[in-house]
């Protein structure tokens, strides 16, 4: 697992579109295709942002699955897709049917899940296998939707619903979807991660996050996050 400390968390963003950028460039030269998943966050959503505004990718090659998502109605505040139109899709060349969305509106929530498995499958092949996915970290070690003592952890399934949450059930990818993944993008910045992220880079697989393949795995941080490290 690569570790890179960076002064702060503009630059960390400006580094994550970097390696995004090459990374999308890379493959869609293999390929013709890039597809890529996102998480949640307030760095994350800088990053989008200036892929939008400043970054020349191959706006038509990519397709954006999105790691997790609250169950929620559509254009919640909560919802990581209402971030991502506002600061990807309404500021960039992509377009809405290259955007694949959780389906969490749906009634059966569990057959929403398999149907966005489906979904991957469908695009990436099975098991499927995302060019580039990116986590964030939790205060208490979680990463995705992946909750300390959810049950959810242990799936085997690529995506399932989790437990309530801060009041929200969530859809989210699994480890299995995770670790098949070609590269995994850690983005963690702010001093209240310091203890995860340090018990994340000396692979502490008591943590949800610790459960993540390491190989291919590039950790941005920002001085704060790191700390000691």
């Amino acid at each position: 697992m690569e570790l890179q400390i960076l002064p702060d968390a503009e630059t960390v963003a400006k580094k994550a579109v970097q390696v995004i950028t090459e990374l999308a460039w890379e493959r869609t030269h293999l390929t013709g295709k890039f597809f890529f998943a996102v998480s949640g966050g307030s760095t994350p959503w800088k990053v989008l942002r200036q892929l939008a505004e400043t970054a020349a990718l191959p706006w038509e090659a990519i397709d954006l699955f999105q790691v997790d998502e609250r169950i929620a109605p559509a254009g919640d505040a909560q919802r990581n897709l209402t971030r991502i139109k506002e600061n990807l899709l309404n500021h960039s060349a992509l377009t809405k049917k290259q955007i694949h969305a959780m389906p969490v509106e749906q009634t059966d929530i569990e057959s929403a899940a398999e149907s966005y498995a489906q979904q991957l499958i469908k695009l990436c092949g099975n098991p499927p296998k995302l060019d580039l996915i990116h986590l964030g970290l939790g205060e208490d070690g979680h990463t995705a939707s992946l909750l300390p003592g959810d049950p959810a952890r242990n799936s085997r399934e690529l995506v399932v619903v989790t437990n309530k949450y801060q009041g929200l059930q969530r859809m989210t990818m699994t480890y299995p979807t995770i670790n098949a993944a070609r590269r995994r993008l850690w983005i963690v910045t702010g001093t209240h991660k310091q203890p995860m992220l340090e018990r994340l880079y000396h692979g502490d697989e008591s943590i949800p996050a610790g459960l993540v393949e390491r190989d291919n795995a590039i950790i941005l941080a920002d001085q704060n996050a790191a700390g000691a490290l």
